[in-house]
């Protein structure tokens, strides 16, 4: 009787893991409901909308790379055409009075990602690794060259444009207040990151992840792991002709930098940055990435350089990207031991902030010289007045840079020997296997 009991009855823990599994996008929801109540400007409003189009973009990009393992540097061929396609749709629409609202336009967007993804993704993924890489940078160039030559569809240089306010109005919203933009943006990233998150769920998701490991074991088993590849791409490319299709709607234009290496570069780098090895670390890298742009480029001229150091320091110390670091920590956390690092990462911070800012100054200094020496040498970098030419401040940055560095150095080593310890306070309490 306890033995049929126990096997009819659900088991706690995995009721109480759904109960959490729902529990969190429900959450998702309700802070996405709340956001436009606690920061109500249309700045604000603007940024949460691009966070959520780079969210969808990212995840989209994780497709390809975290899951499938193929390295693209043109996925913005799928959400710029998405965007093309969107803007001469919404165009049509208004001009024929169709009765399809604004919050179905992004499936348009989609939809192309989808056909263009399906037309180019056979011969783009015979081969992964390098190959993989080379094509989709030929591709990439091909279609941006092409919105150069091609005005009729793509406008040139200038691009196209629409007015989403003429689209049929669903519950009378008519799509110009930025805060229903964002209501639709929001919609549409929780449906697409929920998707996509299923989607990692499915037989297709974990063979994905198997032809990124091991594609001769997949074959091995009866799978072809370029049929694999192949459908990863098309869905990957559904999802970045919706994100391009949210970013026209925002802006209600599109033009060849929307196809461009720069947007290729971008979301590469916040996914990257935020963590391929986890389904959440492109968001946290789309969340990051997009606040560091905007935030930067009103500090520095030279933003796009720091950008740069930012990934390369990423590829080289933190491969796991900013969620990797973090779930680093967890066993710690569990075990209770983390205590034992906290009083090293403090010690540790101070010459490695000095290392950075003489690494700032330093910087600002060279491309002073390098691009505006003609010009007045008291500029202002990250807030800060200071005189480029004032040779005491290139001692200061030599010294800031080259001490901290090396009292970074020796910090770190106390670091590394605080987490030995703390990792083998939590393997001995089970918390690391």
């Amino acid at each position: 009787m306890t033995e049929t009991t126990s096997s009819v009855a659900p088991p706690v823990p995995a009721a109480a893991e759904k109960l959490k599994f729902y529990g969190l996008w429900l959450a998702a929801a309700i802070v996405l409901l709340l956001l436009p109540k606690l920061f109500s400007s249309g700045g604000s409003l603007t940024t949460f909308s691009l966070i959520g189009i780079s969210i969808v973009f990212s995840l989209s990009y994780n497709i390809l790379l975290g899951q499938t393992g193929m390295l693209s540097f043109g996925h913005a061929v799928y959400y710029g055409l998405g965007g093309f396609l969107v803007i001469h749709a919404i165009n049509i629409i208004g001009a024929n009075k169709l009765p399809i609202p604004l919050p179905l336009v992004p499936l348009i967007g989609g939809l192309t990602g989808l056909l263009f993804a399906v037309l180019l993704g056979w011969v783009s993924t015979q081969r992964s690794g390098t190959a993989f890489a080379m094509i989709s940078l030929g591709l990439a160039e091909l279609v941006a060259s092409s919105a150069l030559i091609l005005r009729t569809f793509f406008g040139g240089e200038a691009g196209i444009s629409a007015n989403r306010t003429k689209v049929f109005r669903l519950f009378d919203w008519s799509f110009g207040p930025q805060i229903q933009i964002y209501y639709l943006v929001a919609a549409w990233t929780l449906l697409a990151v929920i998707a996509m998150y299923a989607l990692t769920r499915t037989p297709l998701g974990r063979m994905c992840n198997a032809v990124r490991d091991n594609p001769e074991r997949v074959q091995f088993v009866g799978y072809d792991p370029h049929v694999v590849r192949y459908l990863a791409f098309c869905f990957s490319g559904f999802f970045a002709g919706i994100a391009g299709a949210l970013a026209a709607i925002n802006f209600e234009i599109a033009n060849s930098a929307y196809l461009g290496a720069v947007q290729s570069g971008t979301v590469l780098f916040a996914t990257y940055i935020g963590g391929v090895g986890f389904f959440i670390g492109p968001i946290v890298g789309a969340i990051f990435v997009t606040f560091l742009s905007l935030g930067l480029s009103d500090l520095t001229q030279v933003w796009q350089l720091y950008f740069g150091l930012i990934f390369i320091a990423v590829v080289l110390f933190a491969p796991g990207g900013i969620t990797g670091l973090l779930m680093m920590h967890r066993p710690l956390v569990k075990a209770g031991t983390l205590g034992r690092v906290l009083p090293s990462y403090l010690i540790a911070f101070v010459p490695t902030l000095a290392m950075l800012i003489g690494l700032i100054l330093a910087t600002e200094i060279i491309v002073y010289f390098s691009v505006h020496s003609g010009d007045d040498s008291h500029i202002k970098a990250f807030g800060v007045p200071f005189d480029a030419a004032n040779r005491y401040i290139w001692a200061m940055s030599a010294i800031l840079l080259f001490g901290g560095y090396w009292v970074a150095r020796k910090t770190w080593t106390m670091v590394g020997h605080a987490w030995d310890e703390a990792t083998s306070g939590a393997r001995e309490q089970g918390a690391i296997a």
